[in-house]
């Protein structure tokens, strides 16, 4: 039977959001998967934009070659907790990084359910 923990995103101090300071690749790590073959980081993440102005995020998904991995999205002037990754799948230490088109504006809240099979 498989067990459920749920934890703070290992970019993260104290659980606080991260802020994204990079503008290109390779982002600021947001978070690293599980080290464990038998381990499933189960990844949700919301954004907040605190600009004026709406500011496109990517997401590098366990790697930073384009299209690959990116997941791309803009986010909405002085837009709060928008849902930008609703529980995907991520293990063997592959790295979730951000970036985004103006830096220090988006910030990246979120936890991890480790699933152990």
């Amino acid at each position: 039977m498989a067990t459920y923990t749920k934890v703070k995103l290992s970019g993260s101090t104290d659980g606080r959001a991260v802020k994204v300071a990079a503008t290109a690749t390779a982002g600021t790590t947001i978070h690293t998967g599980s080290t464990t073959s038998t381990t499933y980081d189960e990844i949700w993440l919301y954004a907040q934009n605190t600009d004026t102005s709406a500011v496109k995020l990517t997401l590098e998904w366990g790697t930073a070659t384009a299209a690959d991995g990116n997941i791309e999205l803009t986010i909405a002037a002085e837009a709060g907790l928008v849902l930008v990754v609703p529980g995907l799948i991520l293990q063997n230490s592959k790295v979730v990084k951000a970036f985004a088109g103006t830096a220090d504006v988006i910030l990246l809240s979120g936890f991890v359910n480790a699933i152990t099979a």
